[in-house]
């Protein structure tokens, strides 16, 4: 029985998507629960730096990035650290536990990145984890870092949705349930 070159090149095709779709997994701590998604737009700063021994090569300096709510209202910003600040100064900073690869070959990783609380009690208080998922751009410059650039910095545009966690029974999560 002979097979049309049709569908075996569509087979393939259903293959390399099915294996191009899984998702990366950054799972948030057993028991912790989601207390809001923000939506981040901004860059991922590079500067230009030598190593010993290596080519010059783009180095990742920090995020700069502007969080909107659910509406679109811009509610903090993300920074370096890496921390988040919400506007009404209630923040966390973060420190990487997983990374996977983004499912986009031209993004940034997916990260869960444990949080540890900072500034004054507010809408951040309380926040364990965080997810960085859903990410678009970021990455590094393909070229250009050369010893003549040495120290140039450069802003790659990118977005990202954050997944904020808190513990259960997490202060913060009861005041958020409490808002009609």
């Amino acid at each position: 029985m002979a097979r049309h070159p049709f569908t075996l090149g569509f087979a393939a095709v259903l293959l390399g998507t099915a294996a191009g779709c899984a998702t990366p997994r950054v799972d948030a701590p057993a028991g912790d629960v989601p207390l809001m998604t923000l939506a981040a737009q901004g860059v991922q700063l590079y500067e230009c730096r030598a190593a010993a021994g290596a080519a010059p090569a783009w180095a990742f300096v920090a995020p700069e990035a502007d969080l909107f709510d659910t509406d679109g209202r811009r509610v903090g910003r993300h920074g370096a650290g890496p921390s988040w600040t919400h506007g009404d100064g209630s923040g966390f900073t973060g420190t990487v536990r997983t990374r996977a690869d983004a499912p986009r070959a031209d993004a940034i990783p997916w990260l869960l990145l444990a949080a540890t609380p900072k500034g004054p009690e507010g809408t951040f208080s309380g926040v364990s984890s965080v997810q960085r998922i859903h990410t678009v751009g970021g990455l590094p410059p393909a070229g250009g870092c050369t010893a003549a650039t040495l120290g140039s910095r450069v802003g790659m545009a990118y977005r990202a949705d954050y997944v904020l966690f808190v513990p259960p029974g997490s202060p913060a999560r009861a005041a958020r349930a409490a808002v009609p």
